[in-house]
């Protein structure tokens, strides 16, 4: 399971396949130093799925790419602890980093035709993999390419194993994208809005087949998405992050069942719900987030919450378990369930 951070950053047990202690990403700009992820932690079992959810600028990708490593050196800094297996990622040279990439952490990126060489043929850059980690032969690599692109559902694999990126369908590229991640069999796959850009329906096949990979092949998973929708049936927990920090995490069905984060709640509102009318209208949630360079004191939530008071504006929540289940972290002075959530003054000109 995830279990809830701690200041000490210890590890979890026997099971904990991944810990992330007190993770922070800054990118100097002309502006001066933007936090993109400020002191995340969380632990991750083996075999366990996790969903990390959040509006475009929360933090989501910088995070999944600091945890692999993938953030460019010049103008970054990073701090904190990564941990898989035990192996400290977090200032390890490169060469070792890329001796972990695709045999015990992957990736699959939001957009493959950027991530995709479009002057290849796709069986040729699975081969490359399969060459480079696992040492096979040209012809062992190739037999082993057509066959990974059977099990990613990719019909006549052998034939669009010869084919070029543009000449195959989004669904059938994120297809390609996901046989390259899991060439070498690894431990940890980390999916960054893997369904960018796909119909419902091709959405829908994609993630129905990262969960029966990932269960097939007994892999953790880190499911970043922004649409809590996504990771409400396939995820064991759920991280929800604002402003670059973790503002919720609990098991999904407590989540789902007893969300406590005012965040959380506009996250789920703004979602589409199969019990509502067609055309309904989505309820947006108001006014735009926090400037990283320049934070305002308090909570990075408050000037969009209905319920925030004049100490929420003033002090930054700690996360904190719920009293009634450890397992259930939020950020938040004024939970949902509270008292002070009816009496609280509205947003009247706020920004």
């Amino acid at each position: 399971m995830i279990d809830a951070p701690t200041p000490s950053g210890d590890a979890g047990g026997p099971s904990t396949l991944l810990d992330v202690s007190q993770l922070r990403t800054t990118f100097e700009t002309a502006r001066g130093p933007l936090t993109a992820v400020d002191s995340v932690s969380f632990s991750l079992d083996r075999g366990e799925t996790l969903g990390v959810v959040g509006e475009s600028g929360s933090g989501k990708t910088v995070l999944v790419r600091s945890i692999m490593g993938l953030l460019p050196g010049r103008g970054t800094t990073t701090t904190g602890s990564v941990a898989l297996d035990g192996i400290e990622l977090v200032g390890a040279p490169s060469e070792a980093l890329r001796a972990l990439w695709a045999e015990r952490i992957s990736m699959v990126f939001q957009d493959p035709m950027s991530s995709l060489n479009p002057v290849q043929r796709v069986g040729n850059q699975i081969t490359e993999t399969l060459r480079v980690h696992q040492r096979l032969g040209r012809r062992d690599a190739r037999a082993k390419a057509v066959q990974l692109l059977a099990q990613v559902g990719i019909p006549s694999p052998a034939e669009r194993a010869r084919a070029y990126p543009v000449q195959l369908s989004g669904g059938m590229r994120q297809r390609v994208m996901i046989a390259i991640a899991l060439a070498c069999g690894p431990e940890l796959l980390l999916a960054d809005e893997p369904t960018t850009g796909l119909d419902v329906t091709i959405q829908a096949q994609i993630l129905d087949l990262l969960e029966d990979l990932q269960s097939t092949r007994g892999m953790a998973m880190i499911l970043v998405t922004h649409d809590l929708g996504v990771v409400a049936t396939r995820t064991d927990r759920i991280m929800v992050m604002y402003a670059g920090r973790v503002v919720e995490l609990a098991p999904t069905r407590r989540l789902f069942s007893d969300m406590r984060m005012p965040y959380t709640e506009a996250l789920l509102n703004s979602t589409p719900r199969l019990d509502q009318a067609s055309h309904t209208r989505l309820r947006a949630i108001e006014g735009r987030p926090p400037d990283l360079v320049d934070p305002d004191p308090g909570c990075a939530f408050a000037p969009r919450c209905d319920y925030a008071t004049d100490q929420c504006r003033t002090q930054v929540p700690p996360l904190t378990a719920d009293e009634h289940d450890a397992a259930h972290l939020f950020a938040c002075w004024h939970p949902r369930g509270t008292p002070v959530r009816a009496v609280a003054p509205s947003r009247s000109g706020d920004g």
